[in-house]
């Protein structure tokens, strides 16, 4: 079965041309042009993942990532206008998954598409209820990418998850940015990118919540980031 692609830009001619693209690479894919639309069609549950424009008519894509967030943990790439740092951390913060910055080329879309697909879809025939990966109150289920902290259900986008697992896979040893990104978002770390602190700080405050504000993930200086092995 194909892979359901929501694309939403007001860029007629750039839908398009990356439609095109897109299903000549295996995706189904059905366009739209303005945030309501986006939001109606994302929130359907038709589709496996959405591409959403920050600047779109009648509903802006920040503001129909809220809503989708409100209801829906289905992946989202935002895409950004290139050096808008605000929207993109903005967005990140809202639970997208990825940015790509615009303009950008079919080919880098599709890779980004394909390394939140690559850690979100879990064949059914992998998914096993008994493998669970423990780190003091924290419990992982990673091949239902589904965590609990103290029973307590942790909700997580898919990228907060695959950065979570990482984490927790090196309790008590510092993981690099770099690493980070390379095993949780499937891509090297690019120069200033701000995605992991974001991600990281969303997760912060989740577990803050559940654990009665303990220290939980801790950031070793200039060197990454370490999960406290109790």
């Amino acid at each position: 079965m194909k892979t359901r692609v929501l694309l939403a830009d007001d860029d007629v001619e750039l839908v398009e041309m990356l439609k095109q693209y897109l299903e000549r690479d295996g995706f189904d894919v059905t366009a739209v042009h303005n945030g309501e639309a986006a939001v109606s069609e994302a929130l359907s549950g038709v589709f496996t993942i959405a591409v959403l424009d920050v600047m779109m008519p009648r509903m802006n894509g920040v503001e129909a990532l809220r809503r989708i967030r409100a209801k829906s943990r289905m992946p989202v790439l935002m895409l950004t206008a290139k050096g808008d740092d605000i929207d993109r951390i903005i967005g990140l913060e809202l639970g997208a998954d990825d940015y790509v910055a615009k303009p950008c080329t079919p080919r880098e879309l599709v890779a980004r598409l394909r390394a939140i697909l690559r850690r979100t879809l879990v064949p059914d025939h992998e998914k096993d209820s008994s493998s669970v990966l423990k780190v003091g109150a924290l419990c992982i289920w990673p091949e239902q990418r589904r965590a609990e902290w103290d029973g307590k259900p942790l909700e997580l986008t898919s990228t907060e998850f695959s950065l979570l697992d990482v984490l927790a896979r090196h309790a008590g040893h510092k993981v690099s940015k770099n690493e980070l990104s390379e095993q949780g978002l499937g891509r090297p770390l690019a120069r200033f990118d701000r995605n992991i602190d974001v991600h990281l700080s969303s997760i912060r405050q989740k577990l803050s919540h559940l654990s009665g504000d303990r220290v939980i993930i801790q950031t070793v200086y200039r060197q990454g980031y370490m999960l406290i092995k109790e």
